[in-house]
């Protein structure tokens, strides 16, 4: 009974007093970073950029996508759906330096249709993390034959990485990557279809 009581008076907490909020341990690598490269992080400018820092990896890597099975019945099985354009960021895993990605996803329906959005949001799923681009391409891949039961996929990408634009040899270039799947990946009359459709002629 003696326990039970100490316990309920530890956690009462008395009116008025709120609690202080513990600041996001990234807060103090930034101030880190900030000071490693001669920085001042007490300076007006960089006051908050620690808590601003924090706020956008914690907002990055704990992305939602949401719904990204939403399915219709088909009622033509064997049509090719292409989506193109989707554009993503993403961070390269070897310099955390950020990526961008044009994808295109296409897939023969088999029974059922993926909707047009959920497109998109599996491959932000996939890029709100640390990646390489070929491990995003067939991650995407992959979730889009799972989803829809059908074998025949293809994902494209194209993507500026900035840890080549920036640093090193300092120079733009665009690295494309591809996952075929099924007949995309046996039959080249189908990816040629692809292709040429990727490229919009």
């Amino acid at each position: 009974m003696l326990d039970k009581m100490i316990e309920d008076e530890v956690l009462t907490v008395r009116p008025g007093i709120a609690e202080e909020a513990v600041p996001d341990p990234l807060e103090g690598l930034a101030r880190e970073l900030l000071t490693e490269i001669g920085e001042d992080p007490d300076r007006e400018g960089l006051r908050d950029t620690p808590a601003r820092y924090a706020r956008w990896w914690r907002e990055f890597t704990n992305y939602d996508p949401g719904t990204i099975d939403t399915l219709f019945e088909t009622t033509s099985s064997g049509q090719m759906v292409v989506v193109s354009d989707i554009k993503v960021w993403s961070l390269c895993e070897h310099h955390l330096l950020p990526f961008n990605c044009s994808l295109t996803i296409a897939y023969r329906s088999a029974k059922q249709l993926l909707g047009l959005s959920k497109f998109a949001r599996i491959a932000h799923q996939h890029a709100h993390r640390l990646q390489v681009q070929e491990r995003l391409v067939s991650g995407i891949a992959e979730d889009v034959m799972r989803i829809t039961e059908a074998p025949d996929v293809a994902v494209i990408g194209q993507g500026e990485h900035l840890c080549m634009t920036m640093r090193g040899i300092k120079t733009v270039g665009l690295m494309t990557s591809t996952s075929f799947h099924g007949v995309f990946a046996e039959d080249s009359s189908a990816r040629s279809e692809l292709l040429s459709l990727a490229r919009g002629v």
